[in-house]
């Protein structure tokens, strides 16, 4: 039996549903894809972020373990004094004329300062005395390592240093400062650069030479620690580089007073 007409309209679909349909279906399936996409970059955004602060946070440790550990051994735990690599004679080594003349942080000193810093310590119990130095260049904080030796220790530092953490914006110039606190009000107080290493001093004693010298770094007691890390890339959602604050404190533990 051959179909009505009424048979014939109701089989399959016309052009312009099928053209409504395929619309419909590209509509769909670019926002999903677009989605995926958004959700995949957004994911490796995070997994950078979190790992360069992990990084940071690391490296933040390190540095404080470092600053508790300096002082030992002191000159006054043995009968017979050693060889200069076999003591400390100051928990934070300084520059200029270390160890004869000592200078004054903030003032003299060419380091100890707000960006630089070298630790003297006997950290595995070898018996050898060693330096280690964090310097900020630019926005990378550099670490050196080096046996201690007789002299000034700037310049047998200066020639170990090497990259540490990297994207380290507390000396930041005004301008990116200026940027950075557009979204981050509650960094740069008054707009100004970030020390990464304060000191807390003991009082100086009455007795000649290093610890009677106000702000001396014979008489470094607490060194507080912060850093301010940017993220490499840029937030996938607003497209803004983010950044993280890390704080520590160390304390030395030289007991020679």
């Amino acid at each position: 039996m051959k179909p009505t007409a009424k048979q014939m309209k109701q089989t399959g679909f016309t052009l312009i549903e099928m053209m409504v349909s395929v619309t419909i279906f590209v509509i769909l399936s670019g926002a999903m894809f677009g989605l995926l996409d958004l959700s995949q970059k957004r994911n490796q955004t995070e997994a950078q972020l979190l790992d360069t602060f992990q990084e940071a946070r690391l490296g933040l440790d390190q540095i404080v373990r470092e600053a508790s550990d300096a002082g030992f051994p002191p000159a006054n735990h043995f009968t017979v004094l050693p060889a200069v690599g076999g003591y400390v004679q100051s928990p934070v080594a300084w520059s200029p004329n270390y160890p004869l003349v000592v200078c004054a942080v903030g003032a003299t000193c060419t380091t100890p300062g707000p960006f630089d810093v070298i630790f003297e310590e006997d950290y595995d119990g070898t018996g050898v005395v060693r330096w280690v130095r964090y310097q900020l260049q630019g926005t990378t904080l550099m670490r050196g390592v080096t046996p201690k030796v007789a002299g000034d220790p700037d310049a047998p530092t200066l020639a170990v240093l090497a990259p540490y953490i990297l994207n380290v914006m507390n000396n930041a110039t005004a301008a990116q400062i200026a940027a950075i606190k557009l979204n981050y009000p509650g960094m740069f107080p008054g707009g100004n650069a970030v020390p990464i290493f304060n000191y807390t001093y003991d009082p100086p004693l009455g007795a000649a030479g290093c610890i009677s010298t106000l702000f001396s770094p014979c008489n470094i007691r607490d060194v507080g620690v912060t850093l301010i890390v940017q993220s490499p890339q840029r937030d996938t959602t607003n497209q803004q580089l983010r950044l993280v604050e890390l704080n520590g404190r160390g304390r030395r533990s030289n007991p020679n007073k």
